[in-house]
């Protein structure tokens, strides 16, 4: 475990270091969710029945779980790229953990959330959104955000090194975009038809954003809704447990195997 933890916090700092001498991506990654609030709580709040303020408090959990849910994008073109660069064969010769280069680049990409998510919720606060809840709650809701992220980002990983190509894990990941439409972040569920709407409430991002709702007081869970979303914060949990679970084991093992 000591071995594991050194060797984790080295691939941290590598990780860290990269993301800095990487600013623009840094940019973009930071201010595209704020350009997001500003767009769709002023443009599309004025078209749906809930208009001005209220859709934009409903609208802030759903585009940091969204952008939570990008870890999978992120996770999934770092990893192709070292792969495809060849700096996971040079890692794979060092006498290190196996663990620790995947692990170093979650733990990384966790740090940079956290640190993203404050100016995020600053702009929030400054169009209308609040905390109705307690203290303790909100908390809980930025804990249960941050290890939604953790679980994306595994899915990334292990992707981007089966994938081993950073194009392809580029093209791919364009397709995670999807995701966020396909849940409550955007929009509420009930009024969609009934198979779209089970569909919509077993994707993880919505029982996340329904959790962060519920903690932040920000809406009450909709009646008739599918486990996950009637029990938002039991149901966010056995998401991340399962994600976390299945796709951990499964990247330290694509890392650790190489192409074999």
């Amino acid at each position: 475990m000591s071995a594991l933890a050194y060797d984790g916090g080295a691939m941290l700092s590598r990780q860290l270091r990269r993301i800095r001498n990487n600013p623009g991506l840094l940019v973009l990654t930071q201010t595209m969710p704020i350009t997001m609030l500003l767009f769709f709580g002023y443009v599309f709040g004025s078209a749906l029945a809930m208009p001005g303020e209220q859709y934009r408090s409903f609208l802030v959990p759903g585009l940091l779980v969204a952008t939570a849910a990008n870890g999978l994008m992120t996770g999934m073109f770092q990893a192709a790229q070292d792969t495809h660069r060849g700096v996971m064969d040079r890692f794979r010769t060092l006498p290190m953990s196996r663990a620790a280069v995947p692990l170093g680049q979650a733990v990384a990409d966790l740090v940079v959330t956290a640190a993203g998510t404050v100016p995020f919720l600053l702009v929030g606060l400054a169009v209308g959104w609040r905390i109705e809840g307690s203290a303790l709650e909100a908390a809980g809701a930025v804990g249960l955000l941050l290890l939604f992220r953790f679980a994306m980002t595994w899915i990334g990983i292990f992707l981007g090194l089966l994938t081993r190509n950073e194009e392809a894990a580029g093209q791919l990941g364009g397709a995670t975009f999807v995701l966020p439409l396909l849940s409550n972040a955007y929009i509420p569920t009930e009024g969609l038809p009934g198979w779209l709407r089970t569909l919509a409430e077993w994707n993880p991002i919505s029982a996340v954003t329904m959790a962060l709702r519920d903690l932040f007081g920000n809406a009450a869970v909709p009646d008739g809704a599918a486990w996950p979303v009637a029990h938002p914060v039991a149901g966010s949990l056995a998401w991340c447990a399962v994600l976390i679970a299945v796709f951990t084991p499964l990247a330290v093992r694509r890392y650790a195997h190489g192409e074999r």
